[in-house]
């Protein structure tokens, strides 16, 4: 099968196509023909070596963790599936022609595999943050950085649960966020007067790490009610850094319930051949997208 993978810490250009042998479901797991693969930063974050000191890998190594494909082989425990399922989930070395995922739900009906891709790890994220946020309805949530996916996840999710949003985004994404439902503002000089203006702010979430962590206390009064998922200097604030993932299983169910109730999309922004990895991955660290990025197997 053909699988993307690195042997070196690095760029974008460390990427490489290869052959490679197919891997097979071990207990508890389904393998799938992947349709597609999300393109997560956590994708290029590992390629680059970021997480050595805490979780070493060892080298050469696959890539991705998001897939939606169909089920071709279920491990001796695994339930719920059959053969022929079309999945969405999550797994380990998505970018391949074949991969075995670890949790995962059948897609709901009428979502295609590339927008299946892109849901599994951004809901994870989106739940678990709003979660550590402690907001509820009737309260406002400040979400910075909050057009790309786990932005547009979050935003749906507070929605759905009667939470006010405060959102920034560039320019050109302010409408986009306005159809989300939330209450928007651009970036830039003056943004933290801007949201001060629409009102009081319960709690706030950085997804950007764009170095706003200082005014986002300032703007909730308690580093305590800040909670990041991008800026490693979090702890220098006291704001906590939301790192540990929470159950995916959950996570999955979620986005089939909203999705089928018509209260959750995540637009594709682009997707690419598998040969193209690299190109995604630069595009990914370039940020400022509208919706998730996939890789099209």
């Amino acid at each position: 099968m053909k699988k993307v993978s690195f042997a070196a810490f690095g760029g974008p250009d460390v990427l490489r196509l290869m052959d490679a042998e197919e891997p097979h479901a071990g207990p508890g797991r389904i393998r799938i023909a992947v349709r597609a693969a999300g393109v997560n930063p956590v994708d290029w974050r590992i390629r680059e070596g970021q997480f050595q000191q805490i979780s070493p890998l060892a080298l050469p190594a696959g890539v991705g963790q998001d897939a939606a494909g169909v089920v071709d082989e279920i491990g001796e425990g695994a339930e719920g599936v059959e053969i022929g399922d079309p999945v969405f989930g999550v797994g380990s070395d998505t970018y391949a022609e074949f991969a075995v995922l670890s949790s995962w739900a059948r897609m709901p009906e009428g979502l295609t595999f590339e927008e299946a891709a892109g849901y599994p790890s951004v809901m994870e994220t989106a739940l678990r943050i709003i979660r550590e946020a402690g907001v509820s309805s009737g309260q406002t949530l400040l979400v910075n950085g909050a057009s790309g996916g786990v932005g547009s996840a979050v935003l749906q999710i507070a929605r759905d649960r009667g939470i006010a949003v405060i959102g920034t985004a560039g320019a050109a994404n302010q409408d986009y966020l306005r159809g989300l439902g939330a209450v928007a503002t651009t970036y830039g000089e003056g943004w933290a007067e801007r949201v001060r203006r629409l009102g009081r702010v319960d709690a706030a979430l950085d997804l950007a790490g764009s170095g706003v962590l200082r005014e986002l206390v300032e703007l909730t009064g308690d580093p305590q009610k800040v909670i990041t998922i991008a800026d490693p200097a979090a702890r220098e604030l006291g704001v906590r850094f939301s790192g540990a993932a929470g159950s995916m299983t959950d996570a999955l169910t979620e986005a089939a319930r909203l999705i089928s109730e018509g209260g959750l999309h995540i637009p594709v922004a682009r997707s690419y051949p598998l040969a193209e990895a690299a190109a995604a991955h630069i595009d990914s660290q370039a940020g400022h997208t509208r919706g998730r990025r996939v890789i099209i197997v």
